[in-house]
């Protein structure tokens, strides 16, 4: 059994041949090859998640009143146009702790160090969903945030395998990926390595054949579950590879140039808005984190010190000018799907749109009681829905991310710390 253990470096994987009966590969769901494209997507489901680093002043938020009938808020003002294409929840959390440190359970309900044992360790909804659906578009996912700012950049999205997805970093760096295509040098290149690759997964899975033949039962099951990863890369080769001569779409406008998270932020909600449109993509992840700047909305005090208010009035007064911008710009997003046909109705009826944070108030380090807003998706809108936030009746963050899911044909009766499918 002295071959039991040999690297394969592809694709930006190791792939480790796991000394059985020890393995920590996880099962991704035992498709051996990658599936055929649907088509154009139209009429297809899609999922986007926004999330600010840092939450939003609820007082300010949350309406007093249950129902259809809510009151405008300060914070709702900018949507208040376009309440009737959102849904505005109270009560929705992932029961967890940890301040700064759990914002990044936002879109899995875990927490990083909970995650070692768990089967998709701390995997978000939108990675889980691309496991699932991501091989029917160019893209998997999107993920789009900053690599600067509190607690070292963007940490929205998250693999089964417990691995920070990295993003893309500004709207020059996401035009590229959307609309340049390599060049034939470079496309010829990558067709060779491509072939170079697809032998060596030949030679995994010959090695991984012939130990299934000298091992026990309790080792067959751990090397079936290594196999599991090794068919990721398989379908991550193979959706390279068709896409590889297959032109991009043609960019709208030239390339733009970065600037800062402020003035970007508009132009990030368009680009991700036309990577749905062309079925670049299905499932689309934007942060706003750390480098999002006061400075460029004329506020002198840093974000993170704004949001340990301590109740001062000024603070609390320069925290709603940034967070409705940031909200307006969310709007005019939620508006822009709604503007763009997709078949027969809107992208947005083809799209959910959460948006929120995994910080309830940065000024206590609460993780409860979470700023969740819901658009599009095919869902009733229009009201304020307030739900049991603690008790034998909570209503986990993540049974919404059950019900989306399903929705998007996902067969799941669970994600994360649900308790079922949020009704």
């Amino acid at each position: 059994m002295n071959r039991r253990r040999f690297l394969l470096c592809s694709l930006g994987t190791s792939l480790a041949l796991p000394g059985l009966p020890s393995l920590l590969a996880k099962s991704a769901g035992g498709r051996s090859a990658l599936q055929l494209a649907k088509g154009a997507g139209i009429g297809a489901r899609r999922f986007v998640a926004i999330g600010n680093l840092l939450g939003f002043q609820v007082k300010q938020l949350f309406p007093a009143t249950p129902g259809p009938d809510y009151e405008k808020t300060t914070l709702l003002e900018p949507l208040w146009e376009n309440r009737s294409l959102m849904t505005l929840f109270r009560g929705l959390d992932h029961g967890v702790k940890g301040g700064h440190f759990a914002v990044h359970s936002f879109l899995s309900g875990v927490l990083n160090s909970e995650a070692q044992n768990r089967p998709e360790s701390n995997v978000t909804i939108d990675q889980y969903l691309a496991d699932q659906v991501g091989f029917e578009t160019r893209f998997p996912s999107l993920t789009v945030g900053s690599e600067g700012g509190i607690h070292g950049g963007c940490q929205i999205a998250w693999t089964k395998s417990g691995v920070r997805v990295p993003p893309i970093t500004g709207p020059a760096q996401l035009f590229e990926r959307l609309f340049v295509s390599d060049s034939k040098e470079r496309q010829a290149r990558r067709v060779q390595d491509n072939g170079v690759q697809a032998s060596i997964l030949d030679s995994v899975l010959g090695e991984a054949n012939r130990l299934s033949k000298q091992v026990n039962k309790e080792d067959k099951e751990k090397l079936e579950e290594y196999l599991t990863s090794v068919r990721d890369v398989e379908k991550r080769l193979e959706l390279r590879q068709r896409w590889a001569s297959h032109p991009k779409p043609e960019a709208p406008f030239e390339k733009p140039a970065n600037r800062n998270a402020v003035e970007d932020l508009p132009l990030l909600y368009e680009m991700i808005a036309l990577a749905l449109q062309t079925d670049s993509t299905r499932i689309a992840t934007l942060e706003i984190g750390g480098d999002f700047l006061p400075q460029n909305l004329g506020i002198e005090k840093s974000h993170h010190g704004l949001s340990h208010h301590g109740n001062d009035p000024e603070a609390i007064a320069s925290l709603i000018t940034l967070e409705k911008y940031q909200i307006e710009q969310f709007g005019k997003f939620v508006a822009r799907l709604a503007s763009m046909n997709d078949g027969e109705r809107t992208l947005l009826d083809s799209t959910a749109v959460v948006f929120g944070s995994g910080m309830g108030d940065a000024n206590t380090h609460k993780n409860s009681d979470l700023p969740i807003i819901l658009a599009g998706g095919g869902y009733k809108h229009g009201e304020f829905r307030q739900v049991p936030g603690e008790g034998l009746n909570k209503v986990p963050l993540c049974n919404l991310f059950v019900d989306i899911a399903q929705r998007m044909g996902v067969e799941t009766a669970s994600f994360g710390s649900s308790t079922g499918r949020f009704a």
